[in-house]
């Protein structure tokens, strides 16, 4: 009987789920030729008979030598996934985060008025969302709206721009408009903000792939320290190799030195990369030099805390040769692109006048290299050439001693929408005081708070602060929110001197 059973318990092992029915219909047949003859410890029914006896437990009975048996393993139902976003889902978020309410919502937080200013930034960066979803026909036609910001100085111009670009991923880019000179002079030509723009994006898609593959890196890095440890992996090193990798995890060998190879940076000779031939040039004698050779590296001895860190830089590389970072840097350049122009103002000259005109290189000769530049033209770059036609371009500008009628009128046309910023009042300058995040009280706050001393201001104070820079600005010199600074720090001259011989707990 014994003999019997294991024999139909090794036929049973042979046999797979797929041929479960033919097997049920072979013994259902082989013992009485009657679907009611089949033996209960067989039947897959669940449903008691009429004949089973409710007050005993139901037995199969031992299987006999005549009958055949088919033992199937039936696999266990696999969990359910969970939950998934959708890709509509994830786009909706991104629509949300990118609302021109919530942007402005995200400027209040930290500039004070300007509502003018805040909607006309927040208006452009929804728009280049909305270039995006159009079918590609349509989109080719649409070009960005470029801004012109006037205003006094110190009203908040630069610091919209600041913000907006901590609340948008795209490239985004600030310079001075008094940094360059007329083609043909010694200095920075503009072509060179679309080439320090292109290196803005490449960091931008390098921090992106890099969070991508860090997850991946650490894993990579994980098994090659225990490669280092214990051994290739092997059978027989199993336990050996998970018994080390649970003291890694819990942090009990981060002491333990290990020698790894360490990539050495190479000395290369100082280059002027205003000039792209000359970038292009030495990348170009970078790769006949090297080849396919892997990068030169130097056998060092480092703790695994250490060590990881390396080793996960090194991973992190491997993985990114495999992404052309440079498409998708020159295609964000592109698509999502915004350059801040800040103090243009100062490239104009006055028109009133053949004496007025300035023979300064960084002057109308400016502004006339910023045409196609804002128009759209083609820049060469180290990382490949780059379409300007839809970036856009916000420019901004005290206009003290010029007019903005004084820009060339081909550069006016490129900048059609403009917008005044008011001055700031006394109301305003207190509310800079006080409605900002990091203010500029919070700030004196926190300094004094790291000696231990408790700094309060008083409401009548604060106002008389901002009374203050408002006469200030009117009397002397208008720069608005920067003359808070001014008759704060001489206020606080004393405080900041003494404070650190102040005894713990000392209020002021």
């Amino acid at each position: 009987m014994m003999l019997a059973t294991n024999s139909l318990r090794r036929i049973g092992q042979r046999c797979s789920y797929s041929n479960q029915p033919q097997m049920l219909h072979r013994a259902a047949t082989a013992v009485a030729g009657q679907p009611n003859n089949i033996p209960r410890w067989l039947s897959t029914s669940t449903t008691p008979s009429d004949d089973d006896d409710e007050d005993e437990p139901a037995v199969p009975p031992p299987p006999t030598d005549d009958e055949p048996v088919a033992v199937v393993d039936i696999p266990p139902t696999p969990p359910p996934r969970p939950p998934t976003k959708s890709v509509a889902e994830t786009i909706d978020e991104l629509e949300k985060n990118m609302k021109p309410t919530k942007i402005v919502e995200q400027l209040d937080r930290h500039i004070v008025g300007q509502p003018d200013a805040k909607k006309a930034v927040a208006i452009a960066m929804r728009n280049r969302w909305r270039r995006r979803q159009l079918p590609e026909e349509i989109r080719k036609e649409v070009t960005p709206r470029n801004v012109l910001l006037v205003g006094p100085t110190g009203c908040g111009k630069t610091e919209v721009a600041r913000r907006m670009a901590m609340l948008n991923d795209a490239p985004f880019l600030k310079v001075e408009a008094t940094k360059f000179t007329e083609v043909g002079y010694h200095g920075r030509d503009v072509d060179q903000i679309i080439r320090d723009l292109m290196d803005v994006s490449m960091q931008l898609a390098k921090k992106k792939h890099t969070e991508q593959f860090k997850e991946e890196a650490e894993q990579l890095a994980e098994e090659r320290i225990l490669d280092i440890l214990a051994g290739p992996a092997s059978d027989s090193s199993a336990r050996g190799r998970e018994s080390f990798r649970d003291m890694l995890q819990q942090g009990l060998l981060d002491d333990q030195e290990i020698e790894i190879d360490v990539p050495t940076k190479q000395n290369q000779n100082e280059l002027d990369n205003n000039n792209p031939q000359i970038v292009a040039m030495s990348d170009l004698m970078q790769r006949l030099t090297n080849g396919n050779k892997k990068v030169p590296t130097e056998r060092r001895k480092l703790p695994i805390s250490e060590a990881r860190s390396v080793i996960v830089e090194t991973e992190i590389d491997r993985l990114l040769e495999n992404v052309d970072l440079r498409k998708a840097a020159v295609t964000a350049v592109e698509e999502s692109g915004i350059v801040f122009i800040d103090e243009i103002d100062k490239i104009c000259s006055p028109r009133e006048g053949f004496a007025s005109r300035s023979a300064d290189a960084s002057a109308e000769g400016v502004q006339r290299d910023l045409l196609p530049l804002v128009e759209g033209t083609t820049i060469n770059t180290k990382h490949g050439n780059v379409n300007t036609d839809y970036i856009l371009f916000i420019a901004s500008g005290a206009f003290h001693a010029v007019k903005v009628s004084d820009i060339l009128p081909e550069l006016q046309g490129r900048l059609p929408i403009r917008v005044e910023l008011a001055g700031l009042t006394e109301d305003d300058l207190y509310k800079i005081l006080t409605e900002p995040v990091a203010n500029l009280l919070r700030q004196q706050r926190e300094l004094i708070g790291a000696e231990g001393v408790d700094l309060e201001f008083e409401d009548d104070a604060i106002r008389e602060i901002a009374r203050m820079a408002a006469q200030l600005n009117k009397s002397v010199e208008n720069i608005g929110a920067r003359r808070l600074h001014t008759v704060l720090e001489r206020i606080m001259e004393a405080i900041s001197f003494e404070a650190a011989e102040m005894e713990s707990g000392t209020k002021v």
